[in-house]
């Protein structure tokens, strides 16, 4: 009987060192079993064969059979696990609802009273553009994917450049000449692959601006020449999308929520026309802090979801200005402008009071 226990352990152990399957070795040793079984049950009693391995065939059978209890109590226990664990259909979420993993995730906000879990619903079905990935643009994309806003869109026609990395924290080394939108887009899904991520390589021109934000809630303007700011600005007023803008400069910055379907002003009503050249430097020229852009971009992405799900009260005509180097922070009023070109004109727009 021994000599047939050390060939079976010589077949698991040659088998597993072969690379062969557990099927198959446990394959081999059953018909080595059932080979002897066979042999005690055949052969004379006077047989050397049978002798040597056991002379009976009742040990091999009491063997064989609690081998297969074993393995019928193993099975049992493995199908009743795939029984009790959602399948790959059941622990997808209809549109709208959460799994387990996004309430854990989001239970900070759904605590929140002023958004709750329809507030974080919103966020889920809303959809947000993002113009740039760059200084303002990396922060806010960051937090509101983070937060779960369930479509993003970021349209930018530059590549990473190693004099980003200092203020662009969505970026990395590693990202140094690829397309800034699918680098941010990497790191958000890396972040949260809940939500969606829509990337536009390419540059905010007349002949897209419409189209695009049509397909979006509100937009985010985190771009530093004043071309793409006044496109932005009228586009949005032309669809009634609110358009949440931010500015920079060394260690000051600017933001504010730019809607007049909601009785704001709109960009051009407090920036009629562009500064001359040299009187609004850009970061580039100028130079700009690193954490800055974190600071003003976090608070874009605050803005944005306060919009989304009418928390508290948005900066609609009101601009929020942040100095860095004294750490201090103001609010002024802003009142739109009966002769702009842009949001005046209109009955349906009602003109908000000087402040």
């Amino acid at each position: 009987m021994l000599l047939v226990l050390i060939l079976a352990a010589a077949l698991w152990g040659i088998g597993y060192l072969a690379g062969v399957s557990r099927t198959a070795r446990m394959t081999s040793v059953a018909v080595l079993l059932v080979g002897v079984v066979l042999a005690q049950l055949v052969l004379p009693v006077s047989h050397p064969l049978r002798a040597a391995t056991g002379g009976s065939a009742a040990p091999w059978l009491l063997l064989g059979g609690a081998a297969l209890l074993i393995l019928l109590y193993r099975q049992l226990l493995r199908a009743l696990r795939n029984r009790a664990a959602p399948t790959s259909e059941q622990s997808i979420t209809p549109s709208g609802q959460f799994s387990e993993t996004e309430l854990e995730r989001y239970a900070r906000h759904i605590v929140l009273r002023e958004l709750g879990g329809p507030g974080q619903k919103q966020m889920k079905q809303a959809r947000v553009l993002v113009i740039g990935a760059g200084g303002l643009g990396a922060p806010a994309l960051q937090y509101l994917a983070a937060a779960g806003v369930g479509t993003i869109g970021v349209i930018d026609d530059d590549e990473v450049e190693n004099a980003n990395l200092q203020r662009q924290v969505i970026h990395r080394d590693a990202d140094i000449g690829m397309p800034k939108v699918f680098s941010a887009q990497q790191a958000m899904l890396a972040q949260n692959p809940k939500v969606t991520v829509l990337p536009y390589n390419r540059r905010l021109t007349d002949e897209i601006a419409s189209d695009l934000f049509a397909d979006f809630d509100v937009i985010l303007d985190g771009t530093d020449n004043f071309e793409t700011r006044y496109l932005a600005n009228r586009t949005a007023v032309a669809l009634g999308k609110p358009l949440i803008s931010g500015a920079l400069s060394q260690w000051e910055g600017q933001l504010s929520v730019f809607d007049p379907a909601n009785e704001a002003p709109c960009y051009q009503c407090i920036f009629p026309e562009a500064p001359a050249p040299g009187l609004a430097p850009s970061c580039a020229e100028a130079g700009v802090i690193g954490p800055l852009p974190g600071v003003v971009g976090s608070m874009m992405a605050v803005e944005a979801i306060k919009v989304i799900t009418g928390a508290g009260q948005a900066l609609r005509g009101e601009m929020l200005i942040y100095d860095a180097l004294y750490g201090e922070s103001r609010k002024i009023s802003l009142s739109r402008r009966a002769d702009c070109p842009i949001c005046a004109g209109s009955e349906d727009r009602a003109q908000t009071p000087g402040a």
